[in-house]
């Protein structure tokens, strides 16, 4: 097990806040110790499912040019968040612009996601970050799922409001 606590739910009973798996924890938390303790706001699955029925909308709605460029809505929404900066990057620097083609086209099959920069001798390599509720809380996905959603619907021409009708017509 990681030395790092992960978050864990407790419940408050009006004068003590109670682990509701104890054992876990136990593992975690020494008697007798203090703890900073802060609230994180849980997102909706609402809001979780919104995304995900919208990208898939706004991929069966991309013109033939795009739509070979993002074969599943998976694809189109990495993309869309490593537009929108919520994403990591790794930059090679390589001796030549003919070496860093050739880097590019070595680290391009890692991740299928991942998306590939080459600029005169220099690769980057731009992989989304996650959006699972472990690694976003409530605002950060409701930021990084406004925000792709305004790419996409950029890139369609379209308001992000829009494509729904735009679909259903």
């Amino acid at each position: 097990m990681s030395d790092a606590c992960p978050p864990e739910p407790f419940e408050w009973d009006g004068e003590v806040m109670r682990p509701l798996r104890p054992r876990r924890a136990d593992a975690f938390y020494t008697v007798g110790e203090r703890y900073i303790m802060a609230p994180i706001s849980q997102r909706s699955d609402a809001t979780h499912k919104h995304e995900f029925v919208w990208l898939r909308e706004a991929w069966m709605s991309l013109p033939d040019h795009l739509a070979e460029k993002f074969p599943t809505p998976e694809h189109l929404r990495k993309w869309a968040l490593i537009r929108a900066g919520y994403s990591d990057s790794h930059t090679i620097v390589c001796a030549s612009k003919a070496e860093a083609i050739r880097v590019a086209a070595f680290i391009r099959p890692i991740d299928e996601f991942a998306v590939v920069v080459t600029q005169e001798a220099t690769v980057t390599r731009y992989t989304a970050k996650s959006q699972s509720r472990r690694a976003m809380g409530a605002k950060e996905f409701q930021d990084s799922k406004t925000k792709i959603m305004e790419v996409v619907a950029r890139m369609l021409g379209v308001e992000p409001g829009q494509l729904p009708q735009r679909e259903a017509a």
